[in-house]
């Protein structure tokens, strides 16, 4: 069965390229985001570790912890991290899970049960395992998404989408499409309008059920 919204998120203990982990107790108290490749050294995905590498300040102002996953072993990873510092120019400070099992890889259902890896195996053979999860500290499912091999992820988007998960539960709002920090958000249809002028003030409403609000400072 598939991973849904709002659903507990599996628990697992794994060896990573930082040791091994046991992921609730390693996600604690802060947001979480797994991000998943079909194997090491492979060019899509090396921009991609880059790209999340770059970000540190970024995850680190948001509380949020960032983890990846791919389906070989630690030494690989390893090894790879240090082709990605290189590529992106500064150190991977994250740590990669090995999946050589399949374990997490089925877990969060990106791999079908009777998966497994070939010999002489290529990044097709796990093509599936191009997934971002992000996880609230409650370990529940907040937001997915899968990509396909030849298109990179987003993570201006990712970040963005976090912003606005991390903003839509501190404050009991909905944000609308394109939204960015500082925008107006949205109130929930099940606040009434006299309890949203005593929470936001005055609010706009282009249409009766699409009411929008800065919110309070």
């Amino acid at each position: 069965m598939s991973l849904r919204i709002n659903e507990t998120v599996p628990d697992f203990e794994a060896d990573t390229s930082q040791g091994s982990i046991s992921f609730h107790d390693w996600i604690g108290d802060s947001w979480a985001i797994l991000f998943s490749h079909p194997k090491d050294f492979t060019p899509v995905c090396t921009t991609e570790f880059g790209a999340v590498a770059t970000l540190n300040d970024e995850w680190q102002k948001r509380g949020t912890k960032v983890i990846g996953v791919s389906v070989d072993g630690v030494e690989d990873h390893q090894g790879w991290a240090r082709d990605i510092e290189s590529y992106a120019g500064c150190a991977v400070g994250f740590p990669i899970i090995a999946d050589e099992d399949l374990k997490v890889s089925k877990l969060f259902d990106m791999l079908p049960a009777e998966a497994y890896l070939p010999d002489g195996r290529t990044p097709a053979d796990s093509a599936t395992v191009r997934s971002v999860f992000i996880i609230g500290p409650d370990k529940q499912l907040k937001l997915s998404m899968t990509y396909p091999m030849n298109v990179g992820r987003n993570f201006s988007e990712i970040l963005r989408a976090l912003d606005a998960l991390q903003t839509a539960a501190g404050h009991g709002v909905a944000t609308p499409a394109d939204w960015t920090v500082g925008e107006d958000v949205i109130i929930p249809p099940s606040v009434s309008d006299d309890d949203a002028r005593a929470k936001f003030g005055e609010f706009e409403a282009p249409l009766t059920y699409v009411r929008k609000a800065q919110l309070p400072k």
